[in-house]
C-alpha cells in the first residue's frame, strides 16, 4: 500500500513540475527562480523521505550479555532544578543491568552533590570545561573504563529496562552507537510544549526507522549509547551545538555501523514557553548548518552514498526559514508592486499542485501506523507545524549566523516555563500581520472606490488569490503571538516529574 502511495505520488510530482516548469509561465524571471528553488525544496525533501519510508525496519531485540557493564554519564549544568536530578538519578539506579551512574557537575551545588550520593551515583566536579556537554563527556571518558556509555541528559527520566533494549545490539562488533526513541512527559503543559512535541513524533517515528533500514541513523541528543572503543577511535565526544550530529558523522565516517531501536524506554521535557522553545531552535539550526559546512565535507569521501544524502538532508533542514520567508515574501510584494513570479491563476496553480500535497498528506497518515506510541502521537499534529512555520525568523537568523561564521552560546534548554516579553518573541509576525492587513484594506479600498493608479485589481483571479495567500499566512503568524501572550502570563515554577508509563 505504502510503495503504490509513493509510486501515485510521484506521477503527481511530474505532473506538476512539468506544468510549472513553462517558458509562457515566466513573470519576474528572479521571483520565478526563486519561488522555483523554494518549491523545488520543499518537494525534494519530501521525495527524500517517501524513499527513506520505504525502507523502515526494526531491531529484532537481542538479549544483552550478563557481562556488558556501562557508564551512564549525566551532566549536571548550573542553574538546573535540583528536583529534576533527584528524579533521573533515582530511576537512573533502578536500571537494572549492570552499570555506574556518574553525574558529570558543573554546578558546585552542594544539594546536587547530596542528591548524588544519596542515589549512589559517582560525582565527577567537572568545573569550567570548554565544549559545554561535549567537553564533560570526554573529560569523564578519561576518567572512567566501562565498555559502554549511556548519555543521558538530566532531564529525561529512563525506565528500569532502558540497558536491556539496547545492549544486545552490541553483540555486533561494528556497531558504534544505538540511539532509542525519545518522548515527553509536559507535551499537554502548553501550547508550545505540544507543538515542540508534535514535531518529534515522524522523527522518532517512521523517520529513524527508515534511516536505520537505509544503514543512516543518527545520534540525536540524549538516550545515545556508544561502544567506547567507537569514541576512542574518532579521539572522543564532537564538540558543538549539534555535538550529536558531529559525532555520529564522525563514527560513521570512521566505518561504524549504528542501530535505532524505536522503543520508548525513557521521558523527558520539551521548553513549555516560547522564549526558551526559540533559544533552542536557534541553537540546533545554527548547529546542524555548522555539521554541514564544517564535518560533512570532511567526511564525504568517507561516507556511504545513502550517508551523504542522509546527512545533507539533514544539514539543509532549516534552510526552511529561508524558504518560508520566500512564500511569505511574494503576495507581500504582489500587493505593494503588482509583481508577480508566474504567470499562473490560482485555480491553475492549485489543480495541479492538489495531487502533490494530497498524497503527501496520505503517506504521512499511512506512515503513522511505525509511531513510537501512536495511541498518544496519531493525528494531523497541527500545532508542530503552526509552531514551525511561524518560527521562520528563528531558523533564518540560524541559517545567517551559520554561514557568517557567527556564534551562538550554548545554553542549556530551561526546564521550567519562564516569562517572556510579548514584543519581543513576536515582533517579527506582529509587523508581519500588520504589513498584511494594510496591504490587503488598501487593496479593496482602491477595489471600492476604482482608482485609477491601483495596480493590482480584485476582479482577477490572481489577486484574490495572493489576497488570500497573504491572509492565511498571518493567520498562520498567529500561532507564534498566541504563544507569546501566554509567554507572558507564565508563573515561573519548578519542572514537576517526568515518570510516564
Amino acid at each position: 500500500m505504502l510503495g503504490a502511495l509513493v509510486i501515485l505520488a510521484l506521477h503527481a510530482v511530474l505532473y506538476f513540475f512539468f506544468w510549472w516548469f513553462r517558458r509562457e509561465h515566466v513573470g519576474i524571471p528572479v521571483l520565478f527562480a526563486l519561488l522555483s528553488a523554494a518549491m523545488l525544496y520543499g518537494v525534494g525533501r519530501m521525495l527524500v523521505g517517501w524513499y527513506n519510508v520505504l525502507f523502515i525496519a526494526q531491531p529484532a531485540w537481542i538479549a544483552p550479555s550478563p557481562a556488558a557493564v556501562t557508564a551512564i554519564f549525566i551532566t549536571a549544568t548550573p542553574g538546573e532544578p535540583a528536583a529534576m536530578f533527584d528524579e533521573t538519578l533515582a530511576a537512573a539506579a533502578c536500571i537494572t543491568s549492570p552499570h555506574t551512574t556518574y553525574l558529570l557537575d558543573d554546578t558546585r551545588d552542594p544539594e546536587i552533590a547530596r542528591i548524588a550520593e544519596r542515589h549512589g551515583a559517582v560525582r565527577l566536579e567537572l568545573i569550567g570545561l570548554p565544549g559545554a556537554k561535549a567537553g564533560k563527556i570526554n573529560a569523564a571518558l578519561a576518567l572512567t573504563n566501562e565498555e559502554f556509555i549511556l548519555v543521558l541528559d538530566p532531564d529525561h527520566v529512563p525506565h528500569p529496562e532502558f540497558l536491556e533494549r539496547v545492549l544486545g545490539q552490541f553483540h555486533d562488533e561494528g556497531i558504534g552507537f544505538v540511539q532509542v526513541a525519545q518522548a515527553y512527559g509536559n507535551s499537554e503543559r502548553s501550547f508550545v510544549a505540544g507543538a515542540a512535541a508534535e514535531q518529534t513524533y515522524a522523527f522518532y517515528g517512521p523517520t529513524l526507522q527508515g534511516m536505520y533500514g537505509l544503514g543512516t541513523s543518527v545520534v540525536i541528543g540524549a538516550n545515545g549509547t556508544f561502544r567506547r572503543s567507537a569514541l576512542a577511535s574518532i579521539g572522543g565526544h564532537g564538540l558543538g551545538l549539534a555535538e550529536d550530529l558531529i559525532t555520529a558523522i564522525r563514527l560513521h565516517a570512521a566505518g561504524w555501523r549504528s542501530v535505532y531501536v524505536p522503543e520508548i524506554v525513557s521521558y523527558g521535557r520539551v521548553p513549555e514557553d516560547l522564549g526558551s522553545f526559540a533559544q533552542q531552535q536557534l541553537k540546533w539550526s545554527r548547529g546542524v548548518w555548522e555539521m554541514l559546512l564544517t564535518e560533512y565535507p570532511r567526511a564525504f569521501s568517507r561516507l556511504t552514498p545513502l550517508q551523504r544524502l542522509s546527512y545533507f538532508m539533514i544539514g539543509t533542514y532549516y534552510a526552511f526559514g529561508l524558504t518560508t520567508a520566500i512564500y511569505l515574501a511574494i503576495p507581500l510584494l504582489y500587493l505593494s508592486f503588482g509583481w508577480l513570479p508566474a504567470s499562473v491563476g490560482p485555480a491553475e496553480y492549485l489543480q495541479h499542485a492538489a495531487p502533490l500535497g494530497l498524497f503527501g498528506i496520505f503517506i504521512y497518515l499511512f506512515s503513522e501506523r511505525f509511531l513510537c506510541d501512536p495511541t498518544r502521537e496519531r493525528g494531523f499534529h497541527l500545532r508542530g507545524f503552526l509552531l514551525k512555520l511561524g518560527l521562520w525568523p528563528v531558523y533564518l537568523k540560524g541559517t545567517l549566523l551559520a554561514f557568517l561564521r557567527i556564534d551562538v552560546p550554548y545554553i542549556a534548554t530551561a526546564k521550567e516555563a519562564r516569562t517572556g516579553s510579548f514584543w519581543r518573541l513576536a515582533r517579527v509576525q506582529l509587523i508581519g500581520i500588520t504589513a498584511t492587513l494594510g496591504l490587503a484594506a488598501n487593496m479593496i479600498h482602491e477595489r471600492l472606490y476604482q482608482l485609477p493608479e491601483s495596480h493590482v485589481r480584485l476582479t482577477t483571479g490572481v489577486a484574490w488569490g495572493m489576497l488570500s495567500f497573504a491572509l492565511i499566512h498571518a493567520a498562520f503568524a498567529s500561532s507564534v503571538i498566541y504563544a507569546a501572550w501566554r509567554a507572558t502570563r507564565v508563573k515561573p515554577r519548578q519542572a514537576e516529574g517526568m515518570t510516564v508509563r
